[in-house]
């Protein structure tokens, strides 16, 4: 109750505050909290470290409470790990026989597919359960909550009215049930109950049903985020601008300071401002969201993105181009004036024009003499530069075609052993040993392992005094030193890929078999002890 109490009196204060905000101050809030983002998303990142660290030693209940809180730690954070964890607890759920749980998680599944637009995977997750009255109430209405979801998604992005039509009546079937089963104060339940007085055009109830909402949620948690931006459509079908960017922006800022990567407000606002003409705030915010979309991994929230982004373009477009007409018309009349004012110097200065004019050449000459001289030189400092970029460059390139070539040859070898040994096996039928070799993923390490030590190898040679002049870029706590003679560690490798042109993360997680993500951290992690400012690192290992 005392909780309760808190909660009203900050959101009472919070609504009278939004009718006296000054909108700037509330971007520079949001400004400042896009500059501080990587702060916040390592906090994320530390409570789910923990959290792995608590599900990997657990078992039983623990193990399956800690998934399920890893599930929600992701959920608004980054959706394939989200659906891992979701799998993991629906797999403990089944070996404890516990039902219930099983049912709901399954459920949940299936709208963390739907929130991605993953429809087909979703609709099989849902038609595989079998329910009836012995699961629990707030069971059924999560598994009626997601066909809900999943027809209204459809029913939104389709282009066919006759399927519209369908899937809007499944909706409304399905959103019928779950208010049967779940608590009307459940935030699905608050979600759908806002959007009907939305749609009916009753923006008192609406703003009734918000009220109720919001006295449910913590000010400046993520479901605090989804509150706002729920009493900021309430305004906006109103078109109270001053309330309706406030609130906006509260979502906005809520969403940043929770890492949520899954950001509908910052989508809104971008749009919003495009419409208002502020297009440089648009394109940040919007550019903002997208890197923000890609890492969440949500096809919906990118086709949102396109069409603004393509706008954006546009404008910027059309501003350069009025940019370069003003431009061409100053020009004219500067030319005109210059024109003028040289016509007025020939007729006062005509007597002196012979004699300055033979010595502006001859000064002329002279400049342009030593222009030429400095000009050649220049050129011939670049010529050599360039013929020694090209000699490694050379150098590099036929030392690692010849050992492609070797490597080549012998996985030629390999391969037909390995046809070999597989025909001798299925002609002496000795069936189990072959599906044991096959199931193995001992040949894939050992070649893996290989590859890393030829490449290892490899750059050595080219590059010996690589890791010493790597670790001069580090801290002295960091500073790395890999225990096998001519071996790199992991970091070493994925900087020694850098300083050979790979700049991508997911190209150097595909050749070293590792996560886009585990790349990104090994990269953050290194760069974070370097020596001097971060952001040159990765060019100071380029020039190494």
């Amino acid at each position: 109750m005392r909780k309760l109490l808190i909660n009203l009196f900050v959101c009472c204060a919070t609504i009278v505050y939004a009718q006296q905000v000054d909108i700037e101050a509330r971007y520079r809030l949001i400004d400042e909290a896009i500059a501080q983002s990587s702060s916040y998303v390592a906090q994320r990142e530390a409570k789910i470290s923990a959290a792995r660290h608590a599900f990997d030693i657990n078992s039983g209940q623990q193990k399956m409470d800690v998934g399920y809180q890893l599930y929600e730690l992701y959920r608004p954070f980054v959706s394939d790990s989200a659906i891992y964890f979701l799998r993991q607890c629906i797999s403990l759920a089944d070996l404890q026989g516990n039902r219930n749980l099983s049912v709901r998680c399954r459920s949940q599944l299936a709208i963390c597919c739907s929130n991605i637009g993953l429809y087909d995977e979703a609709l099989t997750i849902l038609d595989s359960i079998h329910v009836d009255s012995s699961l629990d109430k707030i069971v059924l209405g999560t598994y009626y909550e997601a066909y809900n979801n999943i027809y209204g998604e459809l029913g939104y992005y389709t282009h066919l009215e006759d399927m519209r039509q369908i899937y809007w009546q499944k909706e409304q079937h399905y959103k019928q049930l779950m208010y049967d089963y779940l608590p009307a104060t459940s935030e699905a339940c608050f979600v759908r109950r806002e959007q009907d007085a939305q749609n009916a055009g009753d923006i008192k109830t609406a703003l009734a049903i918000n009220d109720e909402w919001m006295k449910t949620v913590e000010p400046g948690s993520h479901r605090y985020a989804m509150t706002t931006l729920y009493r900021f459509i309430d305004y906006k079908i109103q078109r109270d601008t001053a309330q309706m960017m406030y609130w906006l922006t509260e979502s906005v800022l809520s969403d940043i300071r929770n890492a949520v990567m899954d950001q509908g407000s910052m989508w809104e606002l971008a749009n919003q401002l495009m419409l208002s003409g502020d297009v440089d705030r648009a394109s940040r915010y919007i550019s903002y969201t997208s890197d923000c979309a890609n890492r969440y991994g949500s096809r919906q929230r990118n086709w949102q993105i396109a069409p603004l982004l393509s706008h954006i373009a546009k404008e910027y477009k059309s501003q350069s181009e009025r940019t370069t007409s003003q431009l061409l018309c100053a020009l004219s009349v500067i030319s005109v004036m210059l024109v003028l004012l040289l016509a007025i110097l020939y007729i006062v200065h005509h007597r002196n024009i012979q004699l300055n004019a033979a010595r502006n050449d001859l000064r002329t000459s002279n400049d342009e003499l030593a222009m030429v001289n400095d000009l050649l030189a220049s050129q011939k400092d670049e010529l050599s530069q360039l013929n020694a970029r090209l000699s490694e460059s050379n150098r590099v390139k036929e030392e690692y075609i010849g050992r492609f070539m070797s490597l080549c040859a012998q996985y030629i070898d390999k391969l037909d052993n390995y046809r070999k040994l597989v025909n001798k096996k299925m002609k002496n039928k000795e069936l189990e040993e072959l599906y044991q070799m096959s199931k193995s993923t001992e040949l894939k390490e050992k070649e893996l392992e290989e590859l890393y030590e030829n490449f290892d190898s490899v750059f050595l040679h080219l590059f010996p005094g690589f890791i010493d002049d790597f670790n001069a870029l580090l801290q002295p706590e960091m500073r790395i030193h890999p225990k096998a003679e001519n071996r790199l560690t992991t970091d070493i490798r994925i900087f020694a890929l850098i300083r050979l042109g790979f700049e991508d993360s997911s190209k150097i997680a595909e050749f070293l078999h590792y996560s886009v993500n585990t790349i990104y951290n090994y990269r953050a992690r290194i760069k974070n002890g370097a020596l001097g400012n971060r952001e040159l690192f990765e060019e100071q290992v380029k020039a190494l």
